[in-house]
């Protein structure tokens, strides 16, 4: 199971300047290490055989002939190797010196791409024609030379690579716009930049910025060890870098070989939504060069952010967006009071701080902020004390309204046994909370606020026009992970009783507590019974935000959560999520307005379009070959 991984190394050989046959040796161990880890590209510094640091010693004969030498040797090294290599090398066509960059795969020289922005080694290289020739490089014949050439798997339409080196990439026109526009999905970035302060920063804002733009993978390898110090020194800092985001760097001046998993079907997701025709300016003739690599086999070892919506740093920034979304509704409606049901659970509490930031941006008295706690049937004294608590701590308004008696006349209307704890039991009592709040509201000017977050929504765990409804929602693009996650940040910003509420709603088990249970604890908790919210949020994730298929997704997470969760359970609830997320559709389809504060929201009016009637099986499909 493969799901459009390919394995890739970066690696900065140590060199001595001008000693080739050195240079050849360390590349072609650096071959040997990388290759017995799996990679299948292999990516070289610029100028590695002879050194980037050269000068005019790049004129001299012996040197030019000398790589020209070691580049035909470390071709004839990669024959019977399942990869494709690229290295650096000055080479000298029709009189001219270039510093190029050759590919190499199953021991013969595929193309050799120039340098087309020269800057300060003007001194000693040409920029690269617009035309592409054939040259001869000894016994290799026809090896195309240009700027223009895509290296192409025969087997694997998305296996195409664009060879870019080293500061062509900050160019206002970079090669790889054009690479990435007639098909690269991966850009080779072979560099020689020295180190200075702040070197790192800039090289990665400027691969991510390049990487994003161009929906491609970066394999950026640089100079390193060996390198002369007349006046630089080179630290074989290397990155790579997926659709933007750094997946892999070396720390600088020590490791040498970097080794990891690219996903070209990810890539491939990432520009059906971007690449929609704007690109075809940008198409023009490119020499495509066949080779092949099989990657079907390889090992992958990827692990992914366990926590994929949580961003370390931003938490303030998020609470900001929800309260200035709800502040805007206030303002408009002219409400006088934002009124919340407070369970003494996440959500509820997440809602009250961010409406307590909202109250303050809209100047209004945080008495105007009502929260109301509803006990009932399953309420325990544990989320009950700490609902009084919560209110109490934030200065707020509290209205209790035990709606125990209300439900039971409701039932009893029905006909319905109280000793039958069935879907109408249970929402019964949702639904009643849901009533009073609305009244509530009707009866102080207020506006009911939303506290159910977007993991529910993606698994339906929400009462159709009960707690699914409100009149503004400010956690509907916050899943449960995120939501615990702000709640800890919040209770580590303040003190004393609050604190303490804060800390032992965190330590609470999830629950909607509609069974009771015969010593007022919780009974129903709801990660026994839809699952681990990690693993639900980090499926939702994979599937909307990347596009991922159900096997890659379990594959993933067998690999993410591996000491966690076993395979079985990760399969169990892996199921779980896709029969929810398609048969609850119908619930998102009808969502009352609510702040976008996360990269993924499930509203129906643009963020995501998913029709109610939607049939599961191909997704369910994938994922029985695995029992």
């Amino acid at each position: 199971m493969n799901c459009g991984y390919v394995k890739v190394a970066t690696c900065s050989n140590e060199i001595k300047v001008c000693d080739v046959e050195y240079n050849s040796l360390t590349v072609k161990q650096n071959i040997d290490i990388a290759y017995s880890k799996g990679a299948n590209i292999i990516v070289f510094p610029e100028l590695c055989l002879s050194g980037a640091t050269c000068g005019d010693l790049f004129f001299q004969k012996p040197l030019l002939n000398a790589c020209v030498d070691a580049l035909i040797d470390i071709a004839e090294y990669t024959k019977d190797k399942n990869l494709i290599t690229f290295v650096g090398l000055p080479y000298e066509f029709n009189g001219t010196i270039y510093n190029v960059c050759a590919c190499l795969s199953d021991g013969k020289i595929l193309g050799i791409v120039p340098k087309a922005y020269i800057n300060e080694q003007s001194r000693c290289f040409s920029p690269a024609n617009e035309k592409t020739y054939f040259v001869s490089v000894k016994n290799h014949q026809n090896v195309p030379f240009g700027k223009d050439i895509l290296f192409c798997d025969k087997n694997n339409s998305s296996l195409k690579i664009g060879v870019e080196i080293g500061e062509e990439t900050g160019t206002m026109l970079a090669p790889s716009i054009f690479h990435a526009s007639n098909g690269a999905r991966i850009i080779v970035n072979p560099f020689a930049i020295p180190e200075y302060s702040g070197c790192q920063n800039v090289i990665k804002g400027r691969l991510c910025s390049h990487s994003l733009k161009t929906n491609t993978i970066y394999l950026s390898a640089n100079a390193g060890v060996g390198e002369s110090t007349t006046d630089y020194v080179f630290s074989g800092y290397n990155l790579i870098v997926e659709n933007g985001k750094i997946i892999c760097e070396n720390k600088p001046f020590e490791k040498n070989i970097s080794v990891a998993d690219v996903d070209l079907e990810y890539i491939d997701f990432c520009r059906s939504k971007n690449f929609k025709g704007q690109t075809c300016a940008l198409i023009k003739e490119y020499n495509q060069v066949y080779f092949s690599v099989d990657t079907t086999n390889s090992k992958i070892e990827r692990v992914y952010n366990k926590n994929p919506f949580t961003v370390v740093g931003e938490e303030e920034y998020i609470l900001n967006i929800q309260a200035q979304g709800l502040a805007k509704r206030v303002m408009h409606t002219n409400a006088k009071t934002l009124v919340l049901g407070l369970s003494g659970g996440l959500d509820s509490t997440l809602a009250l701080i961010v409406a307590v930031k909202a109250a303050k941006i809209a100047s209004k008295s945080l008495k105007d902020v009502l929260t109301i706690t509803m006990p009932c049937f399953a309420t325990s004294a544990r989320t009950f004390d700490n609902s009084v608590r919560l209110a109490k701590g934030f200065g707020v308004s509290l209205k209790k309204v035990d709606i125990t008696k209300s439900v039971k006349r409701h039932l009893k209307d029905l006909s319905h046994a109280e000793s039958v704890h069935d879907a109408a039991y249970e929402n019964a009592q949702a639904r009643e909370r849901t009533q009073v709040l609305m009244d509530t509201a009707n009866m102080y000017n207020g506006l009911v606020v939303g506290t159910g977050d977007l993991s529910e929504l993606a698994l339906g765990w929400a009462t159709y026009n009960g707690d699914h409804m409100s009149m503004y929602s400010v956690n509907g693009s916050i899943p449960k992970t995120l939501v615990r996650h702000l709640v800890k940040y919040y209770a580590d910003t303040v003190k004393g009783k609050l604190k303490a509420t804060l800390y032992d709603i965190l330590d609470t088990p999830i629950s909607p507590e509609l069974i009771p249970s015969d010593d007022k604890t919780i009974k129903q908790v709801t990660e026994d019974l839809v699952g681990p919210y990690i693993l639900h949020d980090f499926f939702l994730y994979y599937m909307l935000k990347c596009g991922f298929s159900p096997k890659k997704i379990y594959m993933c997470a067998v690999n993410t959560f591996k000491g966690e969760f076993d395979s079985q359970t990760i399969l169990k609830w892996l199921k779980t999520f896709y029969r929810r997320f398609f048969n609850q559709q119908f619930k998102r389809s009808c969502l009352p307005d609510g702040v976008m504060a996360t990269e993924i929201s499930l509203s129906p009016r643009g963020s995501y379009q998913m029709p109610s009637d939607s049939v599961a099986t191909l997704w369910q499909k994938e994922l029985e070959n695995f029992d």
